[in-house]
């Protein structure tokens, strides 16, 4: 039969600062015949993330080689009886259309009737698996509490609030880059309140929203953020520390927040941060507690979809420059 032409995007350069698309390139490679063990997936939806910006940076992503990430495709040739023809895999072989794929690197997708297979990549992928962990292993967030996302508007921003607001937390506030966006926390994702970070100063923005205090923080940011969280926590505070955007652009110049590091001391605050890729355990749990709310309209998966391969460098970049409402997904194909 015959092979089909496979497009891709490389990394030909690193980035001094933000990313520009100078930095990648789109190429086409040929399909090779598949070995015993093998199948080819036609991918249908990728995922673009914060944590890519630092894959560009010396000792991430090879130059001129193809690049990683959240996946979801069919399974249109085979070789391995795992993965027969016509199956929905996840797999993390990223930025290109089609995928060469043994059984050890690729899972099998539940069929969860009713959820849309962009879910996978948003709130039942690993956006949604760190809302989970950050809250429920790492913050233990307890009912009745006071919890704080940065970057909230984002896809593990989004998901946290709608999941604390189920596990009974008493007043979710959130900080974002733009007031729409935080009256779309707001109205839309379950909110008490949100703010626009570039307002005023973060801890004078969160001492308004939550007058007695931050029980908990999930921290997407970093920087002047955690540093305004760490002053507005009560005494022995949590901080799920998830994340750190303010500093992804300038890993060898980090802003000079936190300043009131010491605080975590005399408060008796505990900062724990974590990689969701150690925690894949916890998935079953996401699953059970997750797909009935799904089902029911509770959770909005809340999704900006960029359609088309040749769009997907544009949809990362601009994830990073915060387009996106919600978890940023490129649609490959139908």
């Amino acid at each position: 039969m015959s092979r089909p032409t496979a497009h891709a995007v490389h990394l030909v350069s690193r980035p001094a600062g933000a990313p520009t698309a100078e930095n990648f390139a789109f190429v086409e490679e040929s399909v090779l015949v598949l070995a015993a063990g093998e199948a080819l997936i036609e991918n249908l939806y990728q995922s673009v993330d914060p944590y890519m910006r630092e894959e560009m940076d010396e000792g991430g992503w090879d130059l001129h080689a193809p690049l990683e990430g959240r996946t979801l495709g069919r399974v249109v040739e085979s070789r391995a009886d795992a993965l027969p023809l016509g199956a929905l895999v996840f797999h993390r072989q990223a930025w290109r259309t089609h995928s060469v794929v043994t059984a050890e690197r690729a899972q099998l997708l539940p069929d969860f009737e009713g959820v849309p297979l962009s879910n996978h990549l948003s709130v039942l992928g690993g956006t949604g698996l760190s809302a989970w962990v950050g809250l429920t292993r790492v913050a233990r967030l307890q009912a009745g509490e006071t919890l704080f996302v940065s970057a909230a508007a984002g896809g593990v921003g989004t998901a946290a609030g709608q999941l604390a607001r189920l596990l009974g937390a008493g007043r979710i506030v959130g900080s974002t880059g733009s007031a729409e966006k935080a009256a779309r926390l707001v109205e839309h994702l379950g909110f008490d309140a949100g703010f626009d970070y570039h307002d005023a100063p973060i801890a004078d923005r969160l001492r308004e929203a939550a007058p007695d205090g931050l029980h908990v923080y999930f921290d997407n940011v970093g920087g002047d953020h955690l540093e305004a969280a760490i002053d507005v926590l009560r005494d022995h505070g949590r901080i799920a520390w998830c994340g750190a955007v303010a500093q992804y652009d300038r890993p060898q110049d980090p802003p000079a927040a936190p300043r009131n590091l010491y605080d975590v001391v005399g408060k008796s605050l505990r900062l724990e941060g974590f990689l969701v890729r150690n925690h894949l355990d916890a998935r079953p749990e996401l699953y059970e507690f997750l797909v009935p709310h799904l089902r029911s309209g509770a959770v909005v998966a809340d999704e900006t979809v960029v359609d088309g391969f040749g769009n997907v460098v544009d949809a990362f970049l601009g994830m990073l420059r915060g387009a996106n409402t919600g978890k940023m997904i490129v649609r490959l194909a139908d």
